[in-house]
């Protein structure tokens, strides 16, 4: 006996934008997906990680600089995880064999945010911070739709998404904390001021709007950041991505990642910040 899909769902609010799930650190998703927590942030946990592997923490705390601290992360990580150190040439059998880690994810989301890589980060922040994604490749509108199947085949696809590499997220993510509050590599206060190049900023606008001419004191707008996404330290670095400038304090508790976090030269180049999303206050300006 045949079904209407629709009628399945009938009820059901089928717009991701209005969607939220259960997380890892402690507070409502809604609520991290406000400007209200944008403003006044609080400090981010996730949920074991730093219990569960209280030995790396133990180390780090030893450490006298982010330069000691990377070695022993990356080291103990190595250790945990089975992944390569530097310089090493795994075995014949290890080479055949594809173990996903935090570097291979980092480097993914630098060639494509909207390949495989970016859809096993963007599926790890819908786990931790239960911040639904609205878009990858395409706009993740009603569901289901094929922008959508998509988007859950590659974020569960084995080739990004074994080796515990939601663990692995977590533990980079409370090492990125870790190192702004031991090292404040980007300043003291909870906020850093990071920049957004785009020129498709209208879909995300929910409060206010974009027309190039306007005066200054009108450029303040209100979007919705998809769940992780990039921003430049630096305005110059923006400025390569698109011809809206958007200018945001963005609180350091919503930091996965900032270059010089590790020691690697991925996402460098741009001088590439991953940030948990949500709607985000934010200055626009057109260069």
């Amino acid at each position: 006996m045949k079904t209407d899909p629709a009628a399945d769902l009938e009820g059901i609010d089928v717009h991701p934008r209005h969607w939220y799930s259960t997380n890892l650190v402690g507070l409502p998703a809604p609520l991290l997906a406000s400007v209200d927590f944008q403003r006044h942030p609080v400090p981010l946990a996730i949920a074991g990680t730093r219990e569960a592997h209280a030995g790396l923490f133990a180390l780090l705390d030893r450490s006298s600089s982010l330069s000691e601290a990377r070695d022993v992360f990356r080291h103990y990580l190595s250790i945990a995880f089975g992944l390569p150190r530097p310089g090493e040439i795994p075995d014949p059998t290890e080479r055949r064999r594809w173990r996903a880690s935090y570097l291979k994810l980092l480097h993914g989301w630098g060639q494509d945010a909207n390949g495989p890589a970016g859809a096993v980060c963007k599926g790890w922040v819908e786990s931790r911070f239960g911040l639904v994604p609205g878009f990858h490749r395409a706009p993740l509108g009603h569901f289901p739709s094929p922008a959508w199947m998509r988007y859950l085949e590659e974020k569960a696809s084995s080739r990004f998404h074994n080796n515990c590499i939601h663990q692995q997220l977590d533990l980079l993510y409370e090492f990125c904390q870790w190192t702004l509050q031991r090292f404040e590599p980007l300043g003291s206060g909870p906020h850093v001021t990071l920049w957004r190049g785009s020129n498709q900023c209208d879909e995300q606008i929910v409060h206010g709007h974009l027309r190039a001419g306007l005066p200054r004191r009108s450029r303040r707008v209100t979007v919705r950041l998809n769940n992780l996404v990039s921003f430049a330290l630096s305005r110059e670095q923006a400025d390569c991505f698109g011809d809206w400038i958007l200018s945001a304090r963005i609180p350091l508790c919503k930091l996965l990642f900032y270059p010089g976090l590790l020691d690697t030269r991925t996402l460098d180049g741009e001088g590439e910040a991953l940030v948990i999303g949500g709607d985000c206050d934010l200055e626009a300006s057109y260069a």
